[in-house]
């Protein structure tokens, strides 16, 4: 599962919710569903303008956390890795 880790980063940089939406012009509510770790989908526009504000990358953000389940399958036995 992709877990987003903004409400960290924003702490570390002493910056609320509202200086990023002013930062990068994405609604105060996107910005507080971000925060919350509440969104299914999110603009790739929207990551970019983010990491750019906060001068950080994609990995500051958004952490990928193995699922305790498998929730897909491998195809024709070729099988996904996470690349180092």
């Amino acid at each position: 599962m992709i877990k987003i880790t903004l409400s960290t980063k924003l702490g570390e940089l002493r910056w609320s919710q509202a200086d990023l939406a002013r930062a990068t012009g994405i609604r105060p509510n996107t910005i507080s569903e971000l925060y919350n770790d509440l969104c299914e989908r999110v603009n790739l526009d929207y990551i970019d303008r983010i990491c750019e504000a906060l001068n950080c990358d994609i990995s500051d953000i958004f952490v990928y956390v193995p699922n305790k389940n498998k929730t897909s399958k491998s195809r024709g036995g070729f099988e996904l890795h996470k690349v180092e």
